[in-house]
């Protein structure tokens, strides 16, 4: 009897958990073909229901038993397991998927003292964590993505693991593996304000080269060059209101303070670096000065844009 057969998977993102469910059952599936699998919750899984999946059959093959949302079984449920457990079979691979945290702990504990195989699917909500999913994903793939194409994928697609998995296979395609920035930008045209949040950021991060190359592409793609203005006012408001916070507040109280969500004050903390207060000041001005000039003060909204983008640039640092 062997506790490689054990797998604990803990955690509630539930790409990650699929993933790692799949990943036993390919497993078993290499060492025997004809595999079942039984998938079985609180709801399906009676007591002595393990015991009759886990006997002996009679027509052989392997067997796959799955337990979802384990944190939820009742006391008998768990002590069942648990007995499993100490004395599991050869031929059935028994995998136990809990959501963490204290409740149904004991289940946790009898199936790492049973030498269970752990496997952490934990929520990713650091926007930190996001790309490194991002880059993890697309090198999965076989391709490879910067961190600044791989935080432009997030603003297009959004926090969902299972879309952005898909995209970053498709962009992996698309693009023969190396995903840069403009493929980002092909791949999701149709999403005119992400665009103009890409100059934006590339903009406040005093990155001139790529925030004008974001901005011409934008303009050639048909967005409106007032989306590309608000966007770059909403990023220097974004860098005044971060900047200008109570310094005591941290985390959840200051984004809470802003009024605006935690992974978006991380990023604008980070792009606050070499910014000044009179730097802020001067930027601010430029893009109320702009957004008169676009919304029809100016006769070239286009190069009103431009003159904007390296007039911000060259505030950023201004002391």
């Amino acid at each position: 009897m062997s506790s490689e057969r054990l797998t604990l998977i803990v955690g509630d993102e539930e790409l990650l958990v699929d993933r790692a469910i799949a990943d036993v059952v390919k497993a078993a599936r290499a060492r025997e073909s004809d595999v079942e699998v039984h998938e079985l919750t609180p709801a399906t899984l009676n007591r002595g229901a393990l015991a009759e999946l886990t006997s002996p059959s009679l027509f052989g093959g392997g067997r796959v038993v799955v337990l979802r949302s384990a944190q939820d079984f009742g006391k008998d449920l768990i002590a069942e397991i648990g007995a499993y457990a100490k004395n599991p079979a050869d031929d059935i691979d028994l995998v136990t998927v809990h959501a963490g945290g204290a409740k149904g702990k004991a289940l946790l504990d009898a199936l790492t003292k049973a030498g269970a195989r752990k496997v952490t699917c934990q929520k990713i909500s650091r926007p930190g964590e996001r790309v490194a999913f991002v880059r993890a994903e697309v090198r999965r793939a076989g391709g490879s993505i910067g961190e600044d194409a791989a935080r432009s994928l997030l603003d297009a697609v959004g926090n969902d693991l299972r879309e952005l998995a898909s995209a970053c296979s498709q962009l992996v395609a698309d693009t023969g593996g190396k995903v840069g920035d403009a493929a980002v930008a092909r791949y999701h045209r149709g999403r005119a304000e992400v665009s103009g949040f890409n100059v934006a950021d590339r903009t406040v991060e005093g990155k001139l080269a790529d925030a004008l190359e974001q901005l011409r592409w934008a303009l050639a793609t048909g967005v409106a060059p007032v989306l590309i203005t608000s966007a770059l006012a909403q990023g220097v408001r974004s860098l005044a209101k971060v900047g200008g916070a109570p310094r005591g507040l941290r985390g959840a109280g200051l984004a809470k303070e802003l009024g605006m969500p935690p992974w978006k004050v991380d990023r604008v903390r980070q792009q606050l670096r070499g910014w000044t207060p009179d730097g802020v000041a001067q930027a601010l001005q430029v893009v109320a000065e702009t957004d008169a000039q676009v919304k029809g003060g100016g006769a070239d909204a286009a190069y009103a844009l431009e003159k904007a983008i390296n007039q911000i640039v060259a505030a950023r640092g201004t002391r």
